[in-house]
């Protein structure tokens, strides 16, 4: 294994470290009713951290991203003609879904690893990777939802969640989590489709006081702009063949929540 570099900002061009495309926007035509959003889509490393003191399994894991969940929200996105909002980087390196001041922004530790790069992280690096990661990323989806604001009724985040957490098995395979506003999350549950192939459960695995609705509440919310967060299983969505097919599940589902969604602001 290849230990990080140690990278200072005078070595850069310009004093600027490179962090690469961090966001990702995949416009939409027409006015569109639904945004997607996919804080966790890759496990890109810019070139100047090296590896992070990771191993390769490491850095193809969960702990690195959201395994399966961009290919179910580009699927979402082409049935619904939502225009997607995604990262471009690890969330190692800053996890788009938590804000500056939060320690799982830059986490020292995720499950049994140690994250080498992000104990050593100087304080003039951690503001880099705010201004260079979060900052672009939260711009972009600011952006999207004011262009799209007349149209927009609903923001739903995509997220994958590992199996086994901590060596304990979940029989949880789709979790529907809400921040401050609950209403989209317990109209999904409440009128789930009958017969349903997986068990779903609210805020579960995660809840709101594990941090997670960071992007619902800053974002969403504070647009008065309803809004989900779906879990699903990563061993669900391994294929592309299951990508879609979750897609095929869960856009119907949302669609028909809406039509009869009320109108209004967030509670």
């Amino acid at each position: 294994m290849e230990i990080f570099p140690q990278t200072y900002f005078s070595e850069s061009q310009g004093g600027v470290l490179d962090f690469g495309t961090v966001v990702h926007t995949d416009t939409a035509d027409g006015t569109p009713e639904v945004l997607l959003v996919c804080e966790h889509a890759s496990n890109r490393i810019p070139e100047f951290l090296g590896d992070m003191g990771l191993t390769a399994e490491a850095r193809d894991s969960h702990i690195a991203w959201d395994p399966g969940a961009l290919g179910v929200a580009q699927h979402m996105a082409a049935r619904m003609s939502a225009p997607l909002i995604y990262g471009g980087v690890s969330r190692l390196v800053y996890d788009c879904n938590r804000p500056p001041e939060a320690p799982g922004a830059m986490p020292f530790k995720s499950e049994e690893y140690e994250i080498p790069a992000n104990v050593s992280m100087t304080p003039k690096e951690r503001q880099a990777r705010i201004e260079n990661v979060y900052a672009p990323f939260s711009d972009a989806l600011s952006a999207q939802i004011a262009q799209n604001r007349s149209s927009l009724k609903l923001m739903v985040t995509v997220h994958s969640f590992t199996p086994v957490y901590h060596g304990q098995q979940r029989d949880v395979e789709l979790g529907l989590l809400h921040g401050r506003d609950d209403r989209f999350a317990v109209a999904m549950m409440e009128a789930a489709p009958p017969n349903a192939p997986f068990v779903t459960r609210l805020n579960e695995p995660y809840s709101a006081t594990d941090g997670v609705a960071h992007t619902l509440d800053a974002h969403a919310n504070a647009n008065v702009l309803p809004n989900v967060m779906i879990e699903i299983r990563n061993d669900l969505i391994r294929t592309p063949d299951q990508q879609s097919a979750m897609a095929d599940y869960l856009v119907p589902w949302i669609n028909r929540i809406l039509a009869e969604f009320p109108e209004g602001g967030a509670t």
